[in-house]
This record gives structure tokens, sequence and C-alpha cells, in this order.
């Protein structure tokens, strides 16, 4: 995560931006090691960063096959009051913290999340065009 964080600094990204991105990636790397690796300390996560003039990709790669479907969104009323478990949140919170996220599946490879942080996010660009 400092690695990811470093490169979004020095492209420009600003101390919120960077904390939801060092937040995404930790959810994401709970999520490979739980769900992906099954918690088999044997097997690696890997981070791959890839960027461009205005966005950072990050892959994070496991060895599992990938989510089945997609969860759905959690109750944080019934979380909030203990009617349901803390637990479940992880792609409900990678998935509001950053601008894109995919999950992909490419067996016997393993598979990986994909989330794109752009330094200019639309809704950014809209609240200046208002102002």
């Amino acid at each position: 995560m400092d690695t990811a964080a470093s490169v979004a600094h020095l492209m420009g990204f600003g101390p919120d931006r960077i904390e939801d991105l060092k937040t995404a990636i930790s959810e994401a790397c709970i999520n490979a090691m739980e769900h992906g690796n099954k918690l088999d300390e044997t097997l690696s996560v890997s981070i791959i960063l890839c960027m461009d003039a205005d966005s950072l990709e990050v892959r994070v790669v496991d060895t599992g096959d990938g989510p089945k479907g997609h969860t759905a969104r959690p109750d944080i009323d019934k979380k909030m009051h203990e009617e349901e478990a803390a637990r479940g949140m992880g792609m409900f919170l990678i998935e509001s913290l950053v601008d894109e996220v995919e999950w992909i599946s490419s067996p016997p490879l393993g598979s990986y999340a994909r989330m794109i942080i752009r330094l200019h996010p639309a809704s950014d660009s809209t609240q200046a065009q208002e102002s």
C-alpha cells in the first residue's frame, strides 16, 4: 500500500484520495487472502500498479476463482444496530472508494480485483463547473 500511496502522491493525488486508495487496496487484499487464497499462507497475493496521465490502476491478484456473482448491497442500518454481522462490506467499500472496479476471474491463473482511481474524477469536474 505504501508504494501505491507514494505513486499516487507523485501523480498529484490529494491526501483524502490517497487514503481512499489505501483503504480500497487493503480491503481487496483481505478479500484475496480470505476468499481467493482461502487463508493458505503458502499462496501469495500480488499488487500490480499501472498509471497514465490522470489515473492509477491497481490489480490485486490471488489464486482463487473470483467472486460468484455480485453480492447484495449491505444494509448499513442493520449492521450498525448489530442485526447483521459487521463483516461483508469489503466489495461495497471498495466500490465506494474508487472510480471504477471490476472482479475478473481467469482460471487456472487465478483472479483479480481491478481498481481505477482518477486524478480528476467526473464528480470533481462537475462540481468545479457548477462553482
